[in-house]
């Protein structure tokens, strides 16, 4: 099929275009053209899988002018984490659907059934950006691509959708939107400055071309402007501030992918610095361990002084990613291809987590965790998706987590082998991985055992509509799959981590 992966950027922007035109007062209209594109470009990465492994990689190369032309690569690393991505995001649409429609009911009551669909319309129109400016992230050979990608066609839906469909008031929407609008633009600065720093050292955009730099007094530098601007959107400690606020007030479907949005820069570090560069960066691994292992402590005892169920999420979050960092930050071929495996099951397991949160807020009219209790009666499937949620978040096996935990931490150890000090910091990492498991479970419990503390009145409780939970049940299938079948995904990053 021609223009495989070109497809998988423009079909979703095609898409949010057709969403623009189409006059329908029926919102779910909308959703149903975002989902089928979405079911499109999934059908496109299956068959990209399939070449893939009899072809080794897809290269595409379209020129746009003089001396400039978009370059797409799919391998054994950037296929897996396109899959993934938009399996999720198909899920959070299918799940958009019944949301949307409660958040427009609760923030615009006085709308007409034409304003309601003008709503619903304009969450579709901006929804589809996402999964064309990952596409384009996780696919793009160009380190200026990569930047546009990532922040054009991420932070400025980020900011609208916030901004429109928030929990907070008018006000405190706006800024808490231009609060995350600010570290978007911060961390994309700083890495926009390191690639023209190596711009002007190699006099190429390419990441083909990186590996010039090696060596070079000015690739330190270079390396560390792009670290930081990735250090801000990964949350790593101190650059971590923005991400409750900004988590707790998106809609929840928007938050799974704003889950998507920090971690991804896990990914674009191993492409764009650690594969090309890998002696020049071995001076930041320990110095990554260590402030991985830090925010992993903080962000886990953070999350458990938390009884918002958005900002619990929101907190376990700013934890969670740091594991990645852990992986990556090893350097080795095992830690980094266990850090990429846990970022997909991160995602994944956040995705659902973030989701079930929302049932509950949307179910139980509160956020606050301590009005919530025994509720495992009324919402039995949400009690599953929440307790499926913490067993792949906690690693337990047999789920995606443990993999990915399991390799990474075995890099680690490889890495650090001969070093008293490295091993002391891989075993607190190791132990750190118990707070996940503690808070993950005694949420759960708090929430929907116990005696029943909400009052329903004139709204019942129990489980949401199928459109928001079987998505959901999906997700979950896939991580415990990925967990038992493991070695498609470990196979295809081996593949393009072998330089390590």
């Amino acid at each position: 099929m021609p223009y495989l992966l070109l497809q998988t950027v423009l079909v979703p922007l095609a898409a949010a275009m057709v969403v623009m035109l189409t006059r329908s007062r029926k919102g779910f209209l909308f959703g149903g053209i975002t989902i089928a594109s979405l079911f499109y470009t999934m059908v496109l990465l299956v068959i990209a899988g399939f070449r893939l492994y009899t072809e080794g990689h897809i290269f595409e190369q379209y020129v746009v002018g003089p001396d400039v032309s978009l370059n797409l690569l799919a391998d054994g690393l950037s296929l897996p984490v396109g899959l993934i991505i938009n399996l999720i995001c198909i899920a959070l649409a299918c799940y958009s659907l019944h949301y949307v429609e409660h958040r427009i009911d609760i923030i615009y009551p006085e709308a007409d059934e034409q304003t309601r669909s003008l709503y619903f319309k304009r969450f579709f129109f901006l929804y589809l950006f996402f999964p064309a400016g990952f596409m384009g992230v996780a696919f793009s050979t160009n380190l200026i691509a990569i930047y546009l990608f990532l922040e054009l066609l991420t932070i400025i839906p980020l900011y609208f959708i916030m901004a429109q469909f928030g929990y907070s008031d008018y006000i405190t929407r706006y800024k808490v939107a231009l609060m995350c609008l600010f570290w978007g633009v911060a961390g994309a600065t700083l890495f926009l400055i390191g690639i023209v720093l190596g711009y002007t050292q190699i006099g190429s955009f390419e990441i083909a071309d990186l590996p010039k730099l090696a060596g070079r007094p000015q690739t330190f530098w270079v390396a560390l402007l792009i670290l930081t601007g990735l250090g801000t959107k990964l949350a790593i400690i101190p650059l971590h501030v923005w991400m409750p606020w900004v988590h707790a007030e998106h809609p929840t479907c928007i938050a799974g992918l704003l889950a998507i949005y920090a971690n991804i820069a896990a990914y674009v570090a191993v492409r764009v610095l650690i594969l090309p560069l890998t002696a020049d960066m071995q001076v930041f691994s320990l110095p990554l361990m260590i402030l991985a292992m830090v925010t992993m402590v903080y962000g886990g005892f953070l999350t458990l002084a938390q009884t918002d169920a958005k900002r619990f999420c929101a907190c376990s979050t700013i934890s969670q990613i740091s594991y990645s960092v852990f992986g990556i930050a090893a350097m080795n071929q095992v830690g980094v291809q266990g850090g990429m495996f846990y970022f997909l099951s991160h995602i994944l397991g956040k995705a659902i987590l973030f989701s079930t949160a929302g049932i509950l807020v949307y179910t139980v009219e509160t956020r606050d965790m301590r009005k919530m209790g025994g509720l495992w009666h009324k919402m039995p499937l949400t009690a599953i998706l929440w307790f499926v949620a913490a067993l792949i978040l906690s690693a337990l096996p047999p789920t995606s987590g443990f993999v990915g935990k399991w390799f990474f931490f075995t890099g680690a150890f490889q890495k650090v082998q001969s070093d008293p000090f490295g091993l002391v910091l891989v075993v607190a990492a190791v132990l750190s991985t118990l707070i996940t498991l503690i808070y993950t479970f005694l949420a759960g419990i708090r929430i929907f055992f116990g005696p029943l503390k909400s009052n329903p009145g004139d709204h019942p409780i129990n489980d949401p509509p199928l459109t928001m939970s079987i998505p959901l049940l999906v997700l979950a299938f896939i991580a415990f799959a990925l967990g038992l079948f493991p070695q498609p995904i470990l196979k295809l990053l081996s593949t393009a981590l072998i330089s390590l």
